[in-house]
This record gives C-alpha cells, sequence and structure tokens, in this order.
C-alpha cells in the first residue's frame, strides 16, 4: 500500500466510526465530528453541579428558594453540605483554631502613631 491507499483506507475507516457513532447515539442529542488535522474543535459542557446534604444539614428539607448554609466538602467529583460539628463524623478533615499576631517596629513617637491611625476605629491604642 503507497501512502495515498493508506490514508484512504484510514479516512474510510474514520468515517465507519463516525457512521456508527451517529447510529448508536441516534436518540440523543449528541453532535459526531470528524475534524481535519489541525482543525480548531470548541465544545461547551454543562457545569451544573450538585451537592448531597449529610448529617444535621439534611434533617430538615428546605423550602424553595431557602438558603441552606453549612461547609461545601469536594472529594473527588463528589460533593457535600454538611454542618460543621458533622465535618469530623463524615470526612477525615478536622477543625482547628489559629491565631496570628503581627509586630511592626516603629521609632516614632506614640503620640503621632495614635494620631495617624484615626484611635476611634483601633479602640486597643487607648
Amino acid at each position: 500500500m503507497d501512502k495515498i491507499e493508506t490514508n484512504l483506507h484510514l479516512w474510510n475507516e474514520i468515517g465507519r466510526l463516525k457512521q456508527k457513532l451517529i447510529t448508536q447515539f441516534a436518540d440523543r442529542n449528541t453532535k459526531i465530528i470528524s475534524p481535519k488535522n489541525c482543525q480548531l474543535v470548541e465544545m461547551y459542557f454543562n457545569s451544573e453541579k450538585m451537592a448531597k446534604t449529610i448529617g444535621r444539614v439534611a434533617e430538615k428539607t428546605p423550602e424553595v428558594g431557602e438558603t441552606v448554609s453549612g461547609l461545601l466538602v469536594k472529594k473527588a467529583f463528589t460533593y457535600q453540605i454538611m454542618a460543621l460539628d458533622d465535618l469530623y463524623v463524615f470526612s477525615q478533615l478536622s477543625i482547628t483554631n489559629s491565631s496570628q499576631r503581627i509586630t511592626i517596629a516603629y521609632t516614632g513617637a506614640f503620640g503621632v502613631l495614635k494620631h495617624s491611625v484615626r484611635p476611634e476605629k483601633f479602640q486597643f491604642l487607648e
């Protein structure tokens, strides 16, 4: 087989595959394409996501339009909404508290600093 015959044979195989896919997915809203080499193909996907409520959040069915609040936890491709207290029950995650303190060196007079930062908004300076 020379190069032209090989390309035609391959193109016929692709054509048969396309026809088989069209037949197989005829009942769905599916578009089968066979683009040429280096042809730009754009595909759009529906990005609707669904989350299951579990634990205390799932105890009450919300009314239409009612807000559900909780933690959204993603594991692999599934999403779950749970109460903070249920986090250790339904996942391997844990809760921790952290605090932070920042220290800034200032060599000027305290009165200037107090005036500059408007102490009415920062009660700890008074």
